[in-house]
């Protein structure tokens, strides 16, 4: 019997291992249980991911481009522009920019905002991924990806220096609500960004 074509299996693979890592946590993953949730061959799991090493990288990696995805297509953070190279990023910290510290500190509020008002289970899930590079040297590179694109990103509008700094101080908030198990404070963050981009300008 001819193989039946599915051009999609490894990325339904990929979305049954985020599947059951949500449910079960990464305990609970195996090429078993991911095959299940995927309604595919057993075979089907290891022929695309040699191990689960493998499928968490893809997973993570996934993970990693729905928050990198808002920053990219955030028009306020794209004002600083690639265009304007390093004069436009002096221009968006100076004091007197039109996109000062407070514009980006105000931008950069308002997405974290965005992101947890949506489902709390999947930002869980993305750092569950993230942390667990803590025990899995595989996943350190992938985990290095986001800061890395991130702080790319946001060097259109400040310094690298700066935006890594803003870049630490985001994953730090969103640290803390999740494992406080709190609420996003606005205002609060809101000063601390605005503090960091004053400060590199």
């Amino acid at each position: 019997m001819a193989r039946r074509y599915d051009p999609h299996r490894r990325t339904r693979i990929i979305d049954a291992a985020l599947s059951v890592i949500a449910a079960d946590g990464i305990a609970g993953l195996s090429h078993r249980t991911v095959a299940a949730e995927a309604d595919v061959p057993l075979g089907s799991t290891t022929y695309h991911f040699g191990s689960l090493d493998e499928l968490l990288v893809a997973a993570l990696r996934r993970c990693n481009e729905n928050f990198v995805r808002t920053l990219r297509e955030s028009e306020a953070l794209a004002a600083g522009g690639e265009a304007e190279g390093a004069e436009g990023a002096v221009r968006a910290t100076g004091p007197g920019g039109a996109a000062g510290s407070a514009g980006l500190a105000d931008e950069l509020t308002r997405l974290l905002g965005q992101w947890f008002a949506g489902e709390r289970g999947a930002i869980e899930l993305e750092y569950e991924l993230y942390l667990a590079a803590l025990r899995r040297p595989a996943l350190r590179p992938v985990a290095a990806e986001w800061t890395e694109e991130a702080v790319e990103l946001l060097s259109r509008r400040t310094d690298p220096g700066t935006a890594r700094a803003l870049v630490a101080l985001m994953d730090g908030v969103c640290l803390q609500v999740l494992l406080a198990g709190g609420t996003f404070d606005a205002a609060y963050t809101r000063e601390m960004l605005a503090r960091i981009v004053a400060g590199g300008g």
